[in-house]
């Protein structure tokens, strides 16, 4: 509705001379479409309506004003006239488009390639029409964090008062504390700035991210070692990690950070989420992943989490079936223990669980 309302509207506002309605002898003409625009302007303003003003380019946001300032009085049939007119033109609108290069990306998002969008984002951002805020404000941080560290304290502290409130306490919080404590001071003296100068810096860093080259893979190296070595056995994930400390020790470090495994469920799930999960795996995966586990003083601790947190009828059914289950082989443990774990990162994906983090 807002984009058609701006469409109607802009048709009705040509720059033209402004005039007034009354003739020099009383008689009555027809509106101009600058005034038309300027007499919807004004009744949606007294009804208390929301208005896309905005969205229309700058110089007939100025035109638009101009005209209302330069008007006085408007008759009743002049103005039942003029809203039934723009009524028809609004119910005219069979089809609109969001209007500008950011916009048509923002719909097709998805359906183009990420080269072919960052090559239309530079030609959006060298015309210099787009207003840059718009697509930084709903970058996600881990995007914009990297530029920021690059950055002064001065530019850092534009970028954070620039961003929704929530994201910018997120990137702050994820500085380095001398520089996360100069940047907020910063953001004190921001008050003089002027807004071309805000818009400079906002056009200099979506050119930054736009240079950036097209990822190849949505999740970065560290997510995908981890997520590959989760669902491996644990000698291959033993042996692996061994050639990673002696490769890169840092790396290392990371990717077990990654590792989500059948022996952190007690460490990284909450205890509300443990009946969520298993009314997801089959009975007898439960049966196989707990009878092996609870040999294991590593992955035992996580037994006996599962069963405190469900329901003591199906905890005791569970180690009644544990009992009489014998001994499991290897192979079948590994893939039962995969098969809770797998569980637990599609409920994680769909939002029905969430796990804490590795450092809490």
């Amino acid at each position: 509705m807002s984009d058609s309302f701006g469409q109607a509207l802009a048709r009705l506002t040509p720059v033209q001379r402004a005039v007034s309605l009354g003739g020099t002898s009383g008689e009555r003409r027809a509106p101009t479409p600058r005034e038309k625009a300027a007499i919807i302007v004004r009744l949606m303003l007294a009804e208390g309506g929301s208005l896309p003003v905005s969205a229309l380019p700058d110089h007939l946001q100025a035109a638009l004003t101009e005209q209302i300032g330069q008007m006085r009085m408007v008759d009743r049939a002049t103005l039942a006239q003029v809203v039934e007119e723009f009524l028809q033109e609004l119910e005219e609108v069979g089809l609109s488009f969001p209007g500008g290069i950011d916009g048509a990306l923002t719909m097709m998002d998805g359906h183009i390639s990420p080269t072919a969008a960052s090559r239309l984002r530079r030609l959006a951002g060298a015309s210099g029409t787009a207003d840059p805020w718009e697509r930084l404000t709903i970058l996600p941080a881990d995007r914009i964090l990297p530029v920021i560290e690059a950055e002064s304290i001065e530019v850092a502290a534009v970028i954070l008062s620039k961003l929704p409130v929530p994201k910018a306490a997120e990137l702050l919080g994820r500085l380095p504390g001398k520089k996360a404590r100069r940047v907020a001071y910063a953001v004190s003296m921001t008050g003089n700035v002027a807004p071309e100068t805000v818009r400079r810096i906002g056009q200099s860093l979506a050119a930054q991210l736009d240079a950036q080259p097209a990822r190849a893979f949505d999740a970065g190296p560290v997510e995908r070692v981890g997520a590959i070595l989760n669902v491996s056995t644990a000698a291959t994930r033993d042996d692996v990690l061994t050639g990673l400390d002696a490769e890169d020790a840092d790396f290392a470090e990371q990717v077990r950070k990654a590792i989500f495994t059948f022996a952190h469920i007690p460490a990284r799930i909450m205890p509300r989420d443990i009946p969520k999960i298993v009314r997801m795996v089959d009975a007898a995966v439960l049966v196989t992943a707990f009878t092996a586990a609870q040999a294991r003083p590593s992955q035992a601790p996580a037994v006996d989490f599962f069963l405190a947190n469900m329901s003591q009828r199906m905890a005791q059914s569970l180690r009644e079936d544990m009992a009489s289950r014998g001994k499991v082989k290897e192979k079948d443990a590994e893939e039962a223990m995969t098969t809770i774990v797998t569980t637990i990162r599609q409920l994680e994906g769909a939002g029905e669980i969430v796990m804490n983090r590795e450092e809490e």
